[in-house]
């Protein structure tokens, strides 16, 4: 069947009309990831959020996030974004955890008005850790001599080639303090009176599964995108903005496996995601 000139300008139309709901998805680790890997940052999702923001007849905006978490400063970044652009457009944000929203990854679903997850979500993971090695013994084993030259007393704390001291480790835990503090605060701030259970059991650094997470009033309910969307918005098109991705990614995919994290996550293994080179901070769910 042949559509004519009028029809197709009436089917345009007609989908120009349509009310949209903008989907955008956030996977792997948030900050750099490395070579041949794309990570989540605010260079790479600030075009992605104002794309989405910017869709005519928007009746809201879907984030569906699949991160082990990463750095925290990219994190607060990201998540302020989305609280920004939500408040000019006065358009309402959902959240979606998929395989993994930890850490990281949770405080920008925190972001949203509403956070959902499926029954094998993991969530959660409110807490800080940080890893690292010490060489110092592999060095004198084979006699290797450390040299290191610094202006200013505390500027090569926790060297991985040198002996571990008592003050360091206390500065260090000073700092996990602040950042886990920082952390708790925008749980608080954005789920208020939802959260369920005590500071104990909420901010210890824990994951939980979808219902356990929704019992404890760290997510919302239990639901996948397109079924919640449906239900919400059963007028409304779904459009997924899609995040560009690195020429090298082009050209070899991306080695993130998403799945892979999940699995690493339920093992424990996952850890030190934001690997700064002096500190190796980030926050996390346990070691």
């Amino acid at each position: 069947m042949t559509v004519g000139p009028l029809a197709a300008v009436g089917k345009k139309f007609s989908k120009a009309r349509t009310e949209q709901v903008a989907v955008v998805r956030l996977d792997g680790p948030i900050g750099i990831a490395g070579m041949g890997k794309h990570g989540v940052n605010t260079e790479s999702v600030e075009p992605v959020l104002k794309k989405a923001f910017a869709t005519e007849r928007l009746r809201a905006v879907v984030v569906v996030i699949n991160s082990p978490g990463g750095s925290p400063a990219q994190s607060e970044y990201i998540a302020e974004r989305i609280r920004q652009l939500s408040a000019e457009k006065g358009v309402p944000v959902l959240a979606f955890c998929e395989d993994v929203a930890a850490s990281g990854g949770y405080w920008i679903a925190c972001a949203a008005d509403e956070i959902f997850a499926a029954h094998t979500s993991i969530v959660g993971s409110i807490g800080v850790v940080s890893s690292g090695f010490g060489f110092s013994a592999v060095l004198d084993r084979f006699g290797v001599e450390r040299r290191l030259y610094t202006t200013g007393e505390n500027k090569a704390r926790l060297d991985t080639f040198s002996p571990q001291q008592a003050e360091d480790v206390e500065w260090l835990k000073g700092l996990q303090g602040q950042l886990h503090e920082a952390f708790i605060a925008w749980v608080r701030q954005r789920r208020g009176k939802k959260l369920t259970a005590s500071d104990e059991e909420l901010f210890n650094g824990d994951v939980w599964i979808g219902r356990r997470a929704a019992e404890l009033g760290v997510v919302d309910g239990i639901g996948v995108m397109r079924s919640v969307v449906a239900e919400r918005y059963p007028d409304a098109e779904i459009t997924v903005v899609e995040t560009p991705k690195p020429l090298l990614m082009r050209l070899v995919g991306s080695q993130t496996s998403v799945a892979g994290l999940a699995e690493s996550v339920t093992t424990g293994v996952l850890a030190a995601f934001d690997r700064a080179p002096s500190l190796r901070m980030s926050l996390l769910h346990r070691d």
